[in-house]
């Protein structure tokens, strides 16, 4: 008896293994890059915010070629030629207060926004060579203790802004979600 039950286990556990995952399908869209799309062109993002750090424009700019780089295989130019254009501008750089905790500040907030436009030279319009014309604000946000300085909080907080702000840029421009 025993050894039926065990049988009949190993049997019902195999049958989970190969069944369960045949029900199961996750679906990560990356998007497809159109194969007429040869080139890309990556402007330089300028900063016009209020409060400029002098490095983020360089970096996120170069953060982003390379993103794009390593992830589409596409060709990067200089020339007024691109396939794809990407330009845009830092637009807000700001501090805030993110927690408070015994009447003291206990947290503070680094709110950083790029605002992003895209231009689809072979399909302005999106309807064969996709994605379409657009312009859009891709912000985000990183608290650090109130108790560093705001040079310290950039200093720490640098490869993560770097690495948030061109994810979400590539996402927005190549990506289904």
């Amino acid at each position: 008896m025993r050894a039926q039950v065990i049988k009949y286990s190993v049997l019902i556990v195999l049958a989970c293994c190969f069944l369960l995952p045949a029900c199961i399908h996750y679906s990560f869209s990356q998007g497809q890059i159109p194969k007429a799309v040869k080139t890309i062109k990556i402007n330089y993002l300028d900063n016009k915010a209020r409060y400029v750090n002098p490095q983020l424009s360089p970096q996120l700019t170069e953060a982003l070629r390379q993103k794009i780089n390593s992830q589409t295989g596409k060709t990067l130019v200089q020339g007024d030629n691109a396939d794809y254009e990407i330009s845009g501008w830092v637009s807000d750089y700001s501090f805030s207060t993110a927690a408070i905790s015994g009447n003291k500040t206990a947290s503070n907030r680094l709110t950083v926004t790029v605002h992003i436009s895209f231009k689809n030279h072979l399909d302005p319009t999106g309807k064969t060579v996709t994605p379409a014309d657009f312009e859009k604000d891709v912000s985000r946000s990183f608290d650090f203790d109130a108790n560093i300085s705001i040079q310290q909080a950039e200093s720490q907080l640098n490869e993560s802004i770097l690495k948030n702000l061109s994810d979400e840029i590539f996402n927005q421009i190549f990506s289904n979600w």
